[in-house]
């Protein structure tokens, strides 16, 4: 393509609506959104931020409302383009480089930003096309940082579903969408108390294999190719009672240094990828 063409490409388009003020409403409801997870769960609108992600929750058949483009780093058309092969439609919006400032997390965000509205979470959306499903469970883990990581990994390994337990913050809270690198739109996840979430794996007939330090047997012994729920605590504290009263098989990861805990989402990827090894995708 000749550099003639490149900036034919690149050229802000003059037929779309542009915001250039930080007083704009639908800027003040960015922020509200980015910042108050009451107004999310309110609202039943987030931010999501950046090509990639809006590609994924396209790919998630997610409805995304105002699509904010800073032209001076993506070209509308470019945009556009991901919502070709999509029935969903959006309205397309130029920023001002001073309004982009003020609403991307960082200078990365590859110059888009878009509101979309979420997806329940409830367990009974959760289906299965497999007779042995493989489920990461997560009990209320705090960092987004750490959710992120856990659905990286879900997304990397296939997982038929994420599954976390007594949530300690929303989904669509934008470090854990940044984190997870848009994996939130790739995987099924759901949410629910300790309690509702055991009975849906017993009612599922779905084997429960909890990392604790007692009572436990070295992971690797442990046969995961049957429908399994790898279930995991934060480091801190591990795993409540209710689910080691309930777990089918206490599994841990033989360490040899002086510590006995590892990050929740590192040791999740060990157990999730040793399934996966069973299960012959390795």
């Amino acid at each position: 393509m000749s550099t003639q063409k490149i900036r034919i490409f690149a050229a802000k388009r003059p037929d779309l609506k542009t915001i250039s003020s930080v007083q704009n409403p639908i800027v003040k409801q960015v922020l509200q959104l980015k910042e108050k997870s009451r107004v999310r769960k309110t609202s039943g609108l987030f931010v999501l931020e950046g090509k990639r992600e809006l590609s994924l929750a396209l790919k998630g058949n997610y409805r995304t409302g105002p699509v904010l483009i800073y032209e001076d780093i993506c070209p509308a058309a470019e945009i556009e383009a991901l919502f070709d092969n999509t029935p969903r439609k959006a309205e397309f919006i130029s920023i001002s480089k001073e309004v982009y400032r003020k609403l991307a997390y960082r200078e990365t965000t590859e110059g888009v930003l878009a509101i979309s509205e979420n997806k329940e979470h409830t367990l009974n959306a959760v289906s299965f096309t497999k007779a042995n499903p493989l489920i990461l469970v997560a009990e209320a883990p705090e960092k987004p940082g750490n959710i992120g990581a856990l659905l990286r990994t879900a997304d990397a390994a296939n997982a038929d579903a994420v599954i976390i337990a007594n949530p300690k913050t929303d989904l669509y809270n934008p470090n854990i969408l940044r984190s997870s690198v848009g994996c939130v739109f790739t995987r099924q996840i759901a949410t629910g108390s300790t309690e509702e979430v055991i009975s849906f794996l017993k009612k599922n007939n779905i084997r429960i294999c909890c990392a604790a330090l007692t009572a436990s047997v070295p992971y690797h012994t442990v046969d995961f190719t049957g429908a399994t729920a790898l279930v995991v605590g934060t480091e801190a504290t591990g795993l409540s009672d209710e689910w080691l009263r309930n777990s089918d098989r206490n599994i841990i990861i033989p360490m040899q240094g002086e510590i006995d805990s590892m990050n929740v989402s590192v040791s999740a990827a060990i157990l999730i990828f040793e399934a996966k090894r069973q299960r012959g995708f390795l």
